[in-house]
């Protein structure tokens, strides 16, 4: 859904990502009190159980909206607003695993898995080295 897409003035193509972030994000945050609620604080903080649902409702509607999307072919005056919206807003706002699950399958459907897994373990590998890196420079300038 890249390269051909009709020019939407910057200004509106931004606020149709911003609003739909913030949809999204107080979606993420209301998911995690609900679970939260269901599961109880003890239950829910001895798993991510909100943060595997979002990841995978997020992932699921991902699915559904680039395929009905892709569906729609030509008709990018309709979508591509919607794409903006919903997929790189909402659900961008909802969880980023969304926007990779389809990263991964895009690259496994152009027939490139080996460039898909190299991109799962690098993300893995650097999101999880960015992270450390980040609580050691905090930590560091606590003893200071």
């Amino acid at each position: 859904m890249t390269g051909s897409a009709p020019s939407i003035a910057p200004l509106a193509a931004s606020l149709q990502v911003g609003l739909g972030g913030a949809i999204g994000a107080v979606l993420r945050y209301q998911a995690g009190r609900g679970m939260t609620s269901l599961a109880g604080q003890q239950g829910a903080g001895s798993f991510p159980w909100a943060t595997l649902s979002v990841n995978v409702l997020g992932s699921l509607a991902m699915g559904l909206l680039f395929g009905w999307l892709a569906r729609q072919g030509s008709d990018a005056e309709t979508t591509e607003p919607l794409r903006l919206f919903l997929g790189v807003g909402l659900l961008g706002g909802f969880t980023t695993f969304s926007a990779f699950s389809l990263d991964m399958m895009l690259l496994i459907e152009r027939g490139q898995p080996g460039l898909a897994l190299l991109y799962a373990a690098s993300s893995m590998v650097a999101g999880l080295a960015g992270l450390y890196i980040g609580l050691a420079l905090i930590r560091m300038l606590g003893q200071g």
